[in-house]
């Protein structure tokens, strides 16, 4: 287990959301341990007397993410509330509290996945897994900059007015890494056996988080051959998708679809609705941010445009479609494949975008990062245009 603590403490840092050696990182075995020696443990060890829990993290995450989880914290009274699709299906709300202190935090923790200790940094907890505590750290930051972007962008002209918010958008943006270049050289289709096929997903998940185009490394990655989907299990990680992929026959002859991920309806029906042989869904900020971003202010349907909007909408050519995760009647099952059929790509409000390709996952790959550089280059060009 020490290895997972290190393997995950590795991860934040090399994903560029903690500086090195600053994740600590606690598991529950027959005894507690710790990825390293730390004079936080003290305030932290005493959490696990008063959970359920097997993992505890704690960092002080690394910029753009600390200055922005420290104003979000600073401007609330309450959790923060940041209304992306992740946040609203999986962390709710993100609490806020004072004191770095064990009865506080694990009090916070009782309700939540994740606390953000005000000025000092975040606290996840996992009840089997050191991952969980990875998974809700980096959805934390994730969250917190997709909303701190989106407002500052949807404030217009009245956050000149905000020096503070001005300062630490300033910070934020210098922070930021330069936009990537697609420069890799996956392989080439078409994929002919299952060894093939499970190669290449692989090797499409670990570019997708390479290039980051996911929230830690949610996402899915699916391939049709012979009427087979291939697609990667529910919550599997991209990076690591050997030994979780799903072959789901079209014609529901097997349960392997039961371990499938959430969105094999919606995956289904974009390879049986269109050309496309290989399907890419990631999460990348940019996309995300412009997706949520409308200048129809007065809409009357402002609160439920993630569900349902009637207003055709696009950035950088590409479609915005609501929706949500399942089959539900505004389920992405039914919204996505639509907007794909003369498309090769989708954004859906608040959540990500999907790409689609014939034969293999290079084009799938270059469009995911090409909009993702797009709707960043859209972002700043309105905040100038302001």
């Amino acid at each position: 287990m020490e290895q997972l603590t290190q393997k995950y403490a590795q991860k934040l840092a090399l994903q560029g959301l903690t500086p090195p050696k600053e994740a600590l990182i606690g598991f529950l075995d027959a005894e507690l341990r710790w990825n390293q020696e730390d004079a936080r443990i003290e305030t932290l060890a005493p959490v696990f007397d008063h959970l359920n829990i097997n993992a505890l993290l704690f960092a002080r995450p690394a910029e753009p993410f600390a200055s922005i989880v420290d104003f979000l914290a600073s401007r609330t009274r309450g959790p923060i509330r940041p209304n992306d699709t992740e946040t609203r299906t999986f962390l709710h709300d993100i609490p806020v509290i004072d004191e770095f202190a064990a009865l506080p935090i694990a009090e916070a923790l009782k309700h939540r996945k994740s606390v953000i200790v005000r000025d000092r940094g975040i606290v996840t907890a996992g009840s089997v897994t050191p991952e969980q505590t990875f998974v809700s750290f980096s959805s934390i930051c994730f969250a917190c900059f997709v909303k701190f972007f989106y407002d500052f962008l949807a404030a217009g002209k009245r956050r000149f007015n905000d020096q503070q918010y001005l300062r630490v958008y300033q910070t934020a943006v210098a922070s930021l890494p330069p936009a990537r270049t697609f420069d890799a050289t996956p392989a080439h289709g078409p994929f002919n056996t299952a060894e093939e096929i499970h190669r290449a997903m692989d090797e499409a998940g670990k570019l997708t988080v390479t290039y980051g185009l996911v929230d830690s490394y949610f996402g899915n990655v699916s391939y049709l051959r012979d009427n087979i989907l291939y697609i990667s299990q529910s919550g599997s990680s991209l990076d690591e998708l050997a030994g979780h992929i799903d072959p789901c026959p079209l014609d529901g002859s097997s349960c392997a679809g039961i371990t499938a991920s959430s969105e094999l309806s919606a995956h289904r029906r974009i390879v049986t609705g269109t050309e496309a042989d290989a399907v890419l869904h990631g999460h990348p900020k940019f996309s995300v941010i412009m997706s949520m971003f409308c200048e129809r202010s007065a809409c009357a349907h402002n609160e439920t445009c993630h569900l349902s909007c009637p207003h055709p909408r696009s950035v950088a050519g590409i479609p915005i479609v609501p929706g949500e995760v399942g089959v539900g009647p505004h389920g992405l099952c039914n919204t996505v494949p639509p907007a794909l059929k003369n498309n090769p790509a989708a954004i859906v409000y608040g959540h990500g975008v999907f790409t689609t390709a014939v034969t293999d996952f290079n084009e799938a790959l270059e469009s995911l990062l090409s909009i993702e550089n797009q709707c960043r280059n859209r972002y700043f060009t309105l905040i100038d245009e302001t």
